[in-house]
């Protein structure tokens, strides 16, 4: 079975879309996850890693009431981070991890609190406004194992966001390789 981010690669490539991403807590390793997929030079356009709260706006254009009232670690952050990267790299799709890694709560927030989130071509976006879709994550485990979980977590949110998408002759090559399930 292949990893979540080949599968993003392949998608990606099929569909001629391109790829943006906005870290903070895990600090580009997203975008070497990406990268280390054989043909992500197809449609991984590049990330910013605005780990700094501050960053969040100059770079990504967060709106700076919401950072001062909510802190980096908040849902509207993390859409606004993957809308705002999408935009800067000219991308057709970002996404964006912000949270907390620990050792110590941030924000208010308890060590685990993650919100990943993927922003796209509005029509493609399932079940959501204005092309985005964000999810809040409440993971276990030391620092390493919650930025890992982040990264597989923020792949698998795009995957879905992909795969809900596709056309049918897509979804037929699918089931055919992966024996009919």
């Amino acid at each position: 079975m292949s990893s979540p981010a080949a599968e993003v690669v392949r998608l990606l490539t099929v569909k001629g879309m391109t790829l943006a991403v906005a870290e903070s807590l895990t600090g580009g390793l997203v975008a070497a996850e990406i990268t280390s997929v054989p043909g992500a030079s197809k449609v991984f356009r590049g990330s910013v890693t605005a780990y700094a709260t501050e960053l969040k706006h100059e770079l990504l254009g967060v709106d700076a009431t919401l950072l001062a009232r909510s802190g980096a670690v908040d849902p509207q952050v993390a859409a606004e981070m993957a809308a705002g990267v999408r935009k800067a790299l000219g991308a057709d799709w970002g996404i964006a991890t912000t949270g907390v890694a620990g050792p110590d709560p941030q924000d208010g927030q308890p060590v685990g609190t993650v919100y990943v989130a993927a922003h796209g071509p509005a029509a493609a976006v399932s079940g959501s406004a204005g092309g985005g879709k964000v999810e809040r994550l409440r993971l276990n485990g030391d620092r390493a194992e919650i930025r890992m979980e982040s990264v597989r977590s923020v792949l698998v949110l795009l995957l879905g966001e992909l795969a809900g998408e596709q056309t049918g002759n897509e979804r037929a090559q699918n089931t055919e390789r992966n024996g009919g399930f």
